[in-house]
């Protein structure tokens, strides 16, 4: 709806898991690195942590995108994982094996089936991996045992199979309550908000990828933004969205620190769908040749 009026390519600012728009801050690449040698490296498990919107699942895109440019490994991906015991193996054996014929299998059957497929893999070359996003949302314990048993899977010197948790800070504790399970843990990551710095130079980044590359946001605007937001990327995209939507639909030609600051109440107004719709009507011809933003 806004991209011609402040000259973009796309919206840079959705709140989707796309590898392009990923703004490696130093935390970010460290992360990265982390995961990357915990499944280069055939480890047994990892945990990475992390507040709400701090893009835990979006870590997984870009690890995934990594690794398949080596074409070396199989991944599964649990993004929902209130599973029963069994269900969760289902689910692995069935992303892991499409072809395999799981719905009426029983636990023990299920862990044969998946001991050829490990093996077969690794026979083929391949490494396979388990990653669990949202995994606070475990709630059973023996849920968090069923996982860990996948370890056993193994050689005498190498896991047949790497596992990846992935969740909310309290996900930490959970595993921590299970020692033997902890004890696993090759890599543990805490992924943290933004600072500052990083707020402007991940608005600036996304900006960049959705193709454009002056300034819209002044100075200003970044300071509030991350005192508003908490330096929280999640929060960060609907902030940044709304105010491209809102510049675009008062004629603005920069983002300031007082469109944010209104932005902020509106999100806290019960007025705000209302407002939200009447900004969202197009500009007249005679306001847009006026004050379309021009490049410097």
């Amino acid at each position: 709806m806004y991209e011609a009026y402040w000259g973009l390519k796309e919206k840079p600012f959705e709140n989707t898991p796309d590898p392009r728009f990923f703004y490696y801050s130093a935390q970010h690449k460290e992360a990265v690195a982390r995961m990357l040698y915990v499944v280069r490296e055939h480890k047994g498990a990892a945990l990475f942590t992390g507040d709400y919107g701090c893009g835990k699942t979006l870590l997984t895109r870009v690890l995934w995108h990594e690794l398949q440019q080596e074409n070396r490994y199989q991944a599964v991906f649990i993004l929902n994982p209130r599973l029963s015991g069994v269900e969760l193996i289902q689910e692995i054996v069935h992303q892991l094996a499409p072809t395999e014929t799981v719905d009426q299998a029983g636990k023990i059957d299920l862990f044969h089936s998946l001991h050829k497929i490990l093996y077969a893999n690794y026979n083929a070359g391949r490494h396979s991996v388990i990653i669990i996003d949202e995994a606070q949302a475990i709630q059973d314990r023996d849920i968090f045992e069923e996982v860990r048993l996948l370890l056993n899977f193994q050689l005498d010197n190498a896991f047949l199979l790497t596992i990846i948790l992935l969740g909310q800070p309290e996900l930490k504790y959970s595993v921590m309550s299970l020692p033997q399970f902890m004890q696993r843990m090759a890599v543990r990551y805490h992924l943290k908000a933004f600072n500052e710095q990083e707020t402007r130079e991940y608005i600036e980044h996304r900006l960049q990828v959705g193709g454009v590359n002056r300034a819209i946001f002044d100075a200003d605007s970044f300071g509030e933004i991350h005192r508003l937001t908490g330096g929280v990327p999640r929060r960060i995209n609907t902030m940044c969205d709304l105010a491209l939507l809102v510049g675009f639909g008062n004629g603005l030609q920069r983002i300031d620190r007082q469109t944010v600051i209104k932005i902020n109440d509106d999100l806290e107004s019960p007025e705000f769908d209302e407002k939200c719709m009447k900004s969202s009507a197009p500009a007249s011809s005679a306001q847009q040749e006026n004050s379309t933003p021009q490049a410097p």
